[in-house]
Parts: C-alpha cells; sequence; structure tokens
C-alpha cells in the first residue's frame, strides 16, 4: 500500500514541473534578444551622429547604416603615423604665432606703433596665417588623415621650422625691449664700460694737461735767453756786488713783499701791477728770490724801468746758505731715489697711476724756491711784518690795508676757502695715521696760498718753522700727506692763522670759468691757480687780459719774442 501511494505522487507531479522549466528559458532568450537590439541600435545611433561625412564620402545613405558602420568602426582602429606628426607642426606655429602676437600687443602697450619691432612682429604673425592658409597645405587639415602626403607634410614642416627659427631670433634681438632685468643688466654694462672709458680718458687728460701747463713757451724761453744774453754783455749795467745793501731792504718801516719765482715775465707782472696799484709805490720794497739759472735774466728785468720808485731786491737762493741738505728736511728728501723716480716717471702709464695727486708730479716741486715760504724770518731777520706773493697773481689794489689789519696775535692771514664738505683738512691729509688723526680736526677749514700776510714776530714766538721740520721729517715716506706745500702749510699754522676778507684774495682764475667778473673786480688780489696760467696757451680768454695788461710790451725784449702775437 505504501509503495503504491509513493508512486502516485512522483507521477502525478512530473508535468507541473516540466512546464515551469520551458517558461523560463523562454524568458531569458527574450531578454537576450532585447539586449542585442538595444546595442545594435545605440551603436547604429552613435556612428550615425558623429561621422555623417563619412556616410557621404563612401556612398551610403542614412538609412543603410549596418555594413556602412561596420566599415567605419574597423578604419577607426587603424590611425595613419602621420597624422601626430602633423598635429605637432601645427601646435608649433600656432604657438609661435602666439608668442609674436603677444609681443606686438605689448610693443603698442608701450607706445610703439610706429617702431620696426612693431611692424616685424605683425609680419611674423601673417607669415604663419599665409602658411596655413596656402591651398597644398590647407588640405591636410581637411582631408581624412588616411590621404596625408609625406612630401607635402616635409614641405610643410620645413617652412614652418624655417618661420619659427626666423620668430625666436628675432624676439632674442628685441626680448631686451620687453625685458627689464636684460634692460637694467644691459644698462649697468653700458655704464661700466663708458666709465671705463671715462677714467682713461681722464688719465690721458690729467696727463696732456700737465705736460701743457708744465712746458716753457718758446716765447717765454725766448725772453729769458735774451735777457741773460743782455746780461752777459754788459755786466757792468747789472752787477750789484761789492756794493753796499740799501737800506730799505731791510727797513720794517717800509711795505715788504716776497716773491720767489724762477718765471722772468710772470714776476714783473706781479711787481708791475702792485706798484701801479699802489698809492705811495716808493714805500714797497720788492724781494725777489730766483735759482742761480735765471738770476741774470731777473736781474736785467728789473734793471730795464723804474716801477714807479719801488724797491726791488733780486736774489739767487743759493745766496742764502743757511737752506741745505743739512737743515732743511726737504731738501734732503728732494735727494733721495725714490723721490727722483716718483718725479721722473713720466710714461702715460706710470705717470697716470693715481690721478688724484696727479698735480704734485708737477716738477716745481723739486724746487726748493717752492719752499722757501717756510724760512722767511730767517731770510729777512730784521723784519716784523711781509706779504707773500705767488708769481701767478696780479694786484688790483692798494695792499697797504693788510698791514693795518689786527693778527689777534696769529702768524698767518690768509682766505678761507671751505665751503661746504669742500676743502677741509680731511682733503689734504691722511687721516687715518693715527697722529694727523690724533692733532688735526678733519672738518676744520683750509686756506690758500698765493697771497699770505705773515707777522714774522708771532712766526718766531711760536716758532713755526721747527714745526714745520717736525712734520717734514715724520713725512719723509709720503704717509701723512702728499707732495705739495700746502698740506704743511695746513699743519705748520693750524692753530695760528688767521681768516681774511675774501674780497682781498679771489682764487681760480686758472681752472674756473664761471667766476663772475664783479667778484674779479672787487678783487684786491686775483690768483690764476690752476693749469690754465696766464702766460700759456690754454689760458681762459675771458681771465687773460687781467695779467696781460701789466705786460710791458714796450719792452724791445718782450717785442722780440713776439709775446701776444
Amino acid at each position: 500500500m505504501a509503495n503504491h501511494r509513493t508512486a502516485r505522487s512522483s507521477g502525478g507531479g512530473g508535468p507541473v514541473f516540466g512546464g515551469f522549466g520551458f517558461t523560463v528559458r523562454l524568458l531569458a532568450s527574450a531578454i537576450t534578444v532585447a539586449i542585442c537590439f538595444f546595442f545594435a541600435l545605440s551603436f547604429f545611433f552613435t556612428s550615425h551622429s558623429r561621422s555623417p561625412h563619412l556616410q557621404t564620402n563612401f556612398g551610403f545613405s542614412t538609412g543603410s547604416y549596418g555594413t556602412g558602420s561596420t566599415r567605419r568602426s574597423v578604419l577607426a582602429l587603424k590611425s595613419d603615423p602621420l597624422k601626430p606628426r602633423l598635429d605637432q607642426i601645427r601646435k608649433q606655429a600656432d604657438d609661435h604665432r602666439s608668442l609674436v602676437l603677444a609681443y606686438a600687443s605689448y610693443a603698442r602697450k608701450l607706445k610703439l606703433e610706429n617702431s620696426k619691432l612693431v611692424r616685424v612682429f605683425a609680419d611674423l604673425s601673417r607669415n604663419y596665417t599665409d602658411l596655413i592658409n596656402k591651398p597644398a597645405y590647407r588640405a591636410l587639415f581637411e582631408t581624412d588623415s588616411l590621404s596625408i602626403d609625406e612630401f607635402v607634410l616635409r614641405q610643410f614642416e620645413k617652412e614652418v621650422k624655417e618661420r619659427i627659427k626666423a620668430t625666436r631670433q628675432m624676439i632674442s634681438e628685441a626680448k631686451e625691449s620687453f625685458d627689464n632685468q636684460l634692460k637694467i643688466q644691459k644698462l649697468k654694462d653700458t655704464i661700466f664700460a663708458v666709465n671705463e672709458q671715462l677714467t682713461k680718458a681722464k688719465k690721458q687728460g690729467a696727463f696732456s694737461s700737465l705736460i701743457a701747463a708744465k712746458s716753457i713757451p718758446k716765447s717765454l724761453h725766448c725772453l729769458a735767453m735774451r735777457l741773460m744774453e743782455e746780461r752777459i754783455a754788459h755786466p757792468e749795467k747789472y752787477v750789484d756786488e761789492g756794493k753796499p745793501i740799501p737800506p730799505e731792504f731791510e727797513d720794517p718801516k717800509l711795505y715788504h713783499y716776497a716773491i720767489f719765482s724762477d718765471n722772468v715775465l710772470a714776476a714783473s707782472v706781479v711787481v708791475n701791477s702792485a706798484t701801479k696799484n699802489a698809492k705811495e709805490p716808493w714805500k714797497h720794497v720788492f724781494h725777489v728770490v730766483t735759482d742761480k739759472m735765471n738770476l741774470g735774466a731777473m736781474q736785467v728785468m728789473f734793471k730795464l724801468k723804474d716801477y714807479n720808485g719801488a724797491h726791488i731786491e733780486v736774489k739767487a737762493v743759493e745766496d742764502y746758505k743757511f737752506l741745505n741738505s743739512s737743515y732743511v728736511p726737504v731738501l734732503r728728501q728732494l735727494e733721495s731715489a725714490n723721490l727722483q723716480k716718483f718725479y721722473f716717471e713720466n710714461t702715460l702709464e706710470n705717470a697716470t697711476k693715481d690721478t688724484t695727486n696727479m698735480k704734485f708730479r708737477n716738477p716745481k716741486y723739486l724746487s726748493i724756491l717752492n719752499h722757501l715760504r717756510f724760512y722767511l724770518p730767517e731770510m729777512y731777520p730784521k723784519l716784523h711784518r711781509i706779504l707773500f706773493l705767488d708769481d701767478d697773481i696780479v694786484v688790483q689794489k692798494d695792499l697797504t690795508g693788510l698791514w693795518k689789519i689786527d693778527m689777534d696775535g696769529k702768524v698767518n692771514g690768509a682766505v678761507e676757502t671751505c665751503f661746504g664738505s669742500f676743502h677741509r683738512y680731511a682733503q689734504y691729509m691722511n687721516f687715518s695715521h693715527p697722529l694727523i688723526k690724533q692733532k688735526f680736526n678733519p672738518k676744520a677749514c683750509a686756506w690758500a696760498y698765493g697771497m699770505n700776510f705773515f707777522d714774522l714776530d708771532a712766526w718766531r714766538r711760536e716758532k713755526c718753522t721747527e714745526e714745520y721740520h717736525y712734520w717734514q721729517n715724520l713725512n719723509e715716506n709720503r704717509t701723512l700727506w702728499k707732495l705739495g706745500t700746502l698740506p704743511p702749510g695746513l699743519i705748520t699754522y693750524y692753530s695760528t692763522t688767521k681768516p681774511l676778507d675774501k674780497s682781498w684774495h679771489v682764487l681760480g682764475l686758472g681752472y674756473n670759468p664761471s667766476i663772475s667778473m664783479d667778484e674779479i673786480r672787487n678783487a684786491a688780489v686775483v690768483h690764476f691757480n690752476g693749469n690754465m696760467k696766464p702766460w700759456l696757451d690754454i689760458a681762459m680768454n675771458q681771465f687773460k687780459p687781467l695779467w696781460t695788461k701789466y705786460v710791458d710790451y714796450d719792452l724791445e725784449f718782450v717785442q722780440a719774442c713776439n709775446f701776444g702775437v
């Protein structure tokens, strides 16, 4: 019984489960067909929307999508290797075209519309456009990548590279017009080069100026020779040996002047101008000291005329026996080999090593005449006061008022030259040296040589000559100051100088053309300090007549030497 029931149950359930399995399989097949149909439609519409031109080119209509879409999908898998190369060339051309357009735009902003750069940049940009628009090259971008002609591509690449090369070269040349850093660097280089040229020109100019200023003009040499010839031809007229010394030469009540010079004409102009403008010229005594070589010429020159009754003593420096190397430090120093070498290294390269102190290579510093000013009390022991005058000055007024000035116990009466930071002690001495730094104020006001009124009694009391010797000995190696007489003068009379009114002494007529004529007219003494001495061809024309008016052109010796021609 039991077995029979089981068999019935199994036989009854078989048809039910078989029908259900068939239904599931049918449903799965329908879904699969639907999915395939969906993808087919999607592929067709995608191909149709993205490549309509391919359908036209290849002759397919919109409706016949099956074969056309299959062919396009297969061709898309095969790309021409020349296509990336073409794109790269096109990109380079476009980039450089944009670059030159940017430079042209910036140039216009800088208001350079009319400049050559703007036109060149515009032409370069137009060249790129014209190149790409050529019919032969335009086809490269309009046809399918499969039809790129390699020969045309190479020709296109060659022309693009040529234009790129020209563009880069142009931009490199013009970059400094737009790059501020390059502009600044180029300007710095230019300034440096110009400064080098300027320094060289200054050195050459200083050397040439030194030669022009210190050479003896032919006419001046001629005058000295003719006067010396006269001295030799007629010695009896000019010999003072054996004659008693005129009392006026030692009379302290008269007005005494000291002139130290080897320039015959210049010394005569100083005496001539002083005597012509003096109210009582017969009360004036001029002590002219020169070297042995020019002594004869000086003696003749001052015997040729009367000079309005003024008394003139002419002597040689050799007549002062105490002036020797054992007593005078500068004489001993001038005999040293190093100092001689310093002066006579006169090639352009050596002579211009120190252009700041070029003037100290002046040969006049080898002459003791330039240092006699420190020995006035010993040269004129019976005098109380004396006026020192350089040979490049012109006296325009009576100078006896200087003897009426209260010197307040000071030794040196001089006109100060400082203004602002100029002409201070720091400019004349080495303040890095401890001795100079300890003793002097670097801001102290300097004064000028050329016209100096000396109280010889105060000089002796202050022992100024001994002070000068002390400092001159310390400066044997030129470590305290360079050569010259002004620095030791500033030191010697550091606290013993009385400032004079500036109208007594106007300086700069030998280098400064801007001095006003009113200032010159009001001056008692005008000083041609500088290289442009009035007896030289390089003298300033506006000032030269102040000096030439006191030249004795009536003298036959002056006429014979063609002065003023």
